[in-house]
């Protein structure tokens, strides 16, 4: 048998099979003991190894017997620990979704402190809910 090469051959069994791109198909499945939590906050940090984003909701509490103290008991809810790389991806993905939302609803704005807010005019019609984008 010839085992003689011409200098183009490549010793591969048919390398466009190879690198031939395979389709995935990702399913998203909720368990029975998921939770969803709603949350009015974040804290969190990091090390060189993941970032933490803990959430929290406040609950404000009775003031003090002096009356001169308001505690506001802040309770954690959840905390979600990423890699960094799922981080960045999270930013990127939380960008796009902002700008989404501001480009249908307006931007978003910090209510400012001190500077009470103005009651909102009555909705004529509250069957239309406004769902997730």
């Amino acid at each position: 048998m010839d085992t003689e090469k011409n200098e183009g051959d490549k010793m591969t069994d048919k390398p466009e099979e190879i690198k031939k791109k395979k389709n995935v198909r990702i399913e998203l499945h909720k368990p029975d003991d998921f939770k969803q939590v709603y949350s009015i906050g974040a804290v969190g940090g990091h090390s060189p190894y993941d970032f933490r984003i803990g959430f929290y909701n406040d609950m404000p509490m009775a003031v003090s017997k002096k009356g001169d103290e308001q505690v506001i008991q802040r309770r954690l809810e959840t905390e979600v620990i990423l890699s960094p790389l799922a981080t960045v991806e999270l930013v990127s993905w939380l960008n796009q979704h902002i700008q989404n939302y501001e480009a249908t609803f307006g931007p978003i704005t910090k209510p400012q402190v001190g500077i009470k807010a103005k009651k909102p005019d009555a909705v004529q019609d509250s069957t239309e809910l406004q769902g997730y984008m």
